[in-house]
């Protein structure tokens, strides 16, 4: 099935979402992410490797993205690709038959209404084989703590996209280390850098989503 793998990651690294999509022009009119998932389960794929397959082109995009060899379109694109991977693997996610690395909650802080940033990350990382709980945007500190308490064991990320609202962010970090404090907190966003991630004591900044998945997987590792 090793040659299943490779299939999807670069459809996923491509950005080829279906047989109709135009994306990317030099794989015009061949099977997408879509067609491959499906006739791969029929054909008696485990689906496990249709998730490996998902991870590994995340994360050659990822590191093309983190390098500034593709941008936000390109990042996009193999988002909307893992996605139609991830709905013919959501049954087999629900019953567990496939498990996910772990769990991580993610939202931008109380105050601002920023969102690009926080979904690129959220999908890098649902790439990554994490389980992803997207709180949204303008979410108050006790939002987070309330989700973090109903799934032991996550990882938390928290974005600000303003220097208005990094005092919240602040705010966030020090309330959930007060209510949970064996959660790792991840935070980024135009305004953050690793000076701040130090200042407010949270556990790890990255400027890109890649990094925070890499993070992550030093983590469990």
């Amino acid at each position: 099935m090793e040659n299943v793998v490779e299939q999807i990651a670069l459809c996923v690294e491509k950005g080829k979402v279906n047989k109709l999509s135009p994306f990317p022009p030099d794989m015009k009119d061949q099977d997408g992410a879509d067609e491959l998932a499906a006739e791969a389960l029929k054909n008696g794929a485990k689906p496990d490797t249709l998730l490996e397959g998902c991870m590994l082109g995340m994360d050659r995009i990822g590191v093309k993205f983190g390098e500034n060899k593709v941008f936000v379109p390109e990042l996009l694109m193999a988002a909307k690709a893992m996605n139609e991977v991830m709905k013919h693997l959501q049954p087999y996610l629900e019953s567990g038959e496939v498990k996910q690395k772990g769990k991580f909650v993610i939202g931008t802080v109380s105050g601002d209404l920023h969102d690009i940033g926080k979904n690129l990350v959220a999908m890098t990382i649902k790439g990554g084989g994490f389980e992803v709980i997207d709180l949204g945007v303008d979410v108050p500190p006790a939002k987070f703590i309330q989700t973090i308490e109903e799934n032991p064991g996550c990882f938390v990320g928290l974005s600000a996209l303003l220097t208005t609202t990094m005092a919240n962010m602040e705010k966030s970090v020090k309330d959930i280390q007060a209510a949970c404090p064996d959660t790792k907190i991840l935070v980024g966003g135009a305004p953050v850098n690793q000076a701040f991630c130090d200042q407010i004591g949270a556990d790890f900044y990255s400027s890109d989503p890649q990094g925070a998945t890499e993070y992550l997987n030093s983590v469990l590792s």
